[in-house]
């Protein structure tokens, strides 16, 4: 699934609760007593469910573990200094649009502070034959040419997947001014190592609740909402942060 580069407005009246009209008749001693005892009780349900939740939503020490492990990425293409102060890790679908619309905006970060910033990719086929050109690309870099092939199939993507639907035949005109080996690329593409990435890619997804791409994490942070301005402002607060002098 594709994430909107534009959300609908939503109806401000949506989700609101309506109060009934007040009785004109008013009610006896009795009445009132029943309302105080029927108060009490939510209150105490109240307080125990927000307790439950208080306890419930805080991550434990080994959920916090598993999800630092399911971002990590060592596995996973990279581009920029391993060393870098600032690690994005960027869930994607090559036949997702906005992917294509974003990534040259990660690259101009990368740019914008040499040395400073890395990107790791992750790859989930959420579209209908997208599972093709994740071997496709994971097959690549046997090569030496995974970003030279992502790039070009992020830029020609509205050919060969109309409608975010994959269509194989037409991936290979896309990609042939890369320069890759065709015949050793499709033998690698049913290579063990190729599927065994591609499932991990699929498992941590699925560990850190990854439902739509892009998804990205800035040194393990995810955004507090989806857009390219968060981004760029979770990026710019881990910048500021590698930066602070220590005490």
């Amino acid at each position: 699934m594709s994430r909107k580069t534009a959300r609908n407005q939503t109806n401000p009246e949506r989700g609101k609760s309506r109060l009934p009209p007040t009785p004109a008749t008013t009610r006896g001693p009795r009445w009132g007593l029943m309302i105080g005892a029927v108060a009490t009780v939510l209150l105490v349900v109240l307080a125990g469910r927000l307790l439950f939740t208080s306890k419930g939503t805080q991550p434990s020490p080994s959920a916090a573990t598993a999800n630092a492990a399911a971002i990590a990425s060592e596995h996973s293409p990279t581009l920029g200094d391993p060393g870098a102060a600032v690690h994005i890790v960027e869930f994607l679908d090559p036949a997702c649009e906005t992917c294509a619309l974003l990534y040259p905006h990660v690259k101009q970060m990368l740019a914008d502070n040499p040395g400073r910033i890395r990107l790791s990719i992750r790859h989930v086929p959420f579209h209908q034959g997208a599972e093709f050109v994740v071997r496709l690309l994971e097959a690549s870099r046997g090569q030496d040419k995974y970003w030279q092939t992502l790039e070009a199939l992020l830029a020609t993507q509205a050919q060969w997947a109309p409608h975010h639907t994959v269509q194989p035949d037409l991936v290979w005109p896309a990609i042939a001014g890369v320069g890759l080996d065709t015949e050793r690329l499709k033998a690698d593409m049913n290579a063990p190592a190729v599927a065994e990435r591609m499932q991990r890619d699929i498992d941590d997804a699925r560990a850190l609740k990854v439902t739509a791409t892009p998804e990205y994490f800035v040194n393990g942070r995810p955004l507090p909402s989806f857009g390219l301005q968060q981004l760029q402002d979770l990026v710019t607060e881990a910048l500021r942060s590698s930066a602070a002098p220590s005490n």
